[in-house]
């Protein structure tokens, strides 16, 4: 009889134990290359790959990622359908109110891209057409200056392809959105170029879950990370520098709101 229940017993552990198993579902926007693409394989890569992957290293678990539309992200925390995303997401105020971030990992400015050879400032888009990622921080500048830039029409966009291709075509005179994403784009689209940067100090960090079990544990993976210089090799081999010091790909941060 004892025996029975102990074989019983061990029969019940091993088939949970798959079930105990732990993974972080990640969101990523795959068009965004350094940061997230896919390669031939159509198997994630990039910057912010590396990192997720880093940080489940860590913490023990298996990490999942889930191909998302930028917009798409945000309403995949909020509902608790992924763990984390990525995606060159900026910490803001407004963000914060429904959704808890890491601390930041990235430091960056807006970008204006054209291929216009009359549009060399911020100035120069007075009255023509700009667009951006929809739900982005460069969305959000442009609604914030139309009226101290005198942008004319306004054309939201779905996927970053899209938008670099109607700058590209001139269908658009110009497109803000993350600086080193832009500079990366341009490399592989001889029609466009960086015209300028619009300082707007933006740091970049992980979305997650409002009130996520998982915060601090990823926090803290993202400050060991740091501090044995996982994130220089990372930053080094994707974006072709050395991090500088004092920017916060070296520099431990709390995290925000907290």
């Amino acid at each position: 009889m004892k025996m029975r229940i102990l074989i019983a017993a061990i029969t019940a552990l091993g088939l949970s134990a798959p079930a105990m198993a732990q993974t972080l579902e990640v969101g990523a926007y795959p068009s965004n290359p350094p940061w997230e693409f896919k390669n031939e394989q159509s198997e994630f890569e990039g910057f912010e790959i590396d990192l997720v992957r880093e940080i489940g290293k860590r913490m023990g678990k298996e990490v999942n990622i889930q191909d998302l539309g930028f917009q798409a992200l945000f309403a995949a925390t909020s509902s608790g359908r992924i763990d984390m995303a990525i995606s060159t997401i900026t910490i803001t105020p407004e963000r914060l109110a429904n959704q808890s971030f890491t601390q930041p990992y990235f430091d960056s400015d807006l970008g204006l891209v054209t291929s216009q050879d009359d549009v060399n400032t911020v100035e120069d888009l007075s009255g023509k057409v700009v667009g951006a990622l929809a739900s982005s921080t460069g969305e959000t500048w442009i609604g914030a200056n139309t009226e101290a830039y005198g942008f004319g029409e306004y054309r939201s966009y779905t996927t970053q392809q899209n938008l670099l291709l109607d700058v590209a075509n001139g269908r658009i005179a110009g497109a803000f959105g993350d600086i080193l994403g832009f500079e990366f784009a341009a490399k592989q689209m001889p029609q466009i170029r960086v015209a300028t940067r619009v300082p707007t100090g933006e740091q970049f960090a992980i979305m997650m879950p409002k009130g996520s079990p998982n915060l601090t544990a990823v926090n803290d993976a993202i400050t060991a990370i740091k501090e044995d210089g996982t994130m220089a090799k990372i930053y080094t081999q994707w974006l072709e520098a050395d991090p500088v010091e004092g920017t916060s790909s070296v520099t431990v941060a709390p995290i925000p709101g907290e």
